[in-house]
């Protein structure tokens, strides 16, 4: 069975941990190989490999400046891992909604508890 592109979408792509290390370097502004190289401990040609794989998606733009080449993020290619995150916002804040109910509901029972009752004066 052969193995499915790593450049076949996004999703694939941004599967590799490296790769996403790299996209996060790239949200800082333009790049070249050498400074991803230092910032991310990962061998030249590692990194090299995997702007392949982000350019060939979208995700990494490259422009030559001189003999030196500048990678730099293309976030609009990340439209669609944001639209189908979106899909479970709602869940997300769902929880969030309930877990503030419980902790506010927590709070209430602490207060009624730590008050001093008024008969007691």
């Amino acid at each position: 069975m052969a193995r499915a592109s790593t450049t076949a979408d996004v999703f694939n792509a941004i599967a590799e941990a490296h790769r996403r290390q790299i996209l996060d370097v790239l949200a800082a502004g333009e790049k070249p190989v050498g400074a991803i190289v230092d910032e991310l401990a990962i061998s030249q040609p590692q990194v090299s490999k995997h702007l392949r794989v982000l350019s060939e998606v979208g995700l990494v733009q490259c422009r030559a400046l001189g003999r030196r080449r500048l990678y730099r993020l293309n976030p609009t290619c990340l439209r669609p891992v944001g639209d189908w995150v979106a899909k479970y916002e709602h869940l997300w804040n769902e929880r969030l909604d309930r877990l503030d109910d419980y902790l506010s509901d927590l709070q209430r029972r602490e207060g009624k508890r730590d008050k001093p009752s008024q008969g007691a004066l």
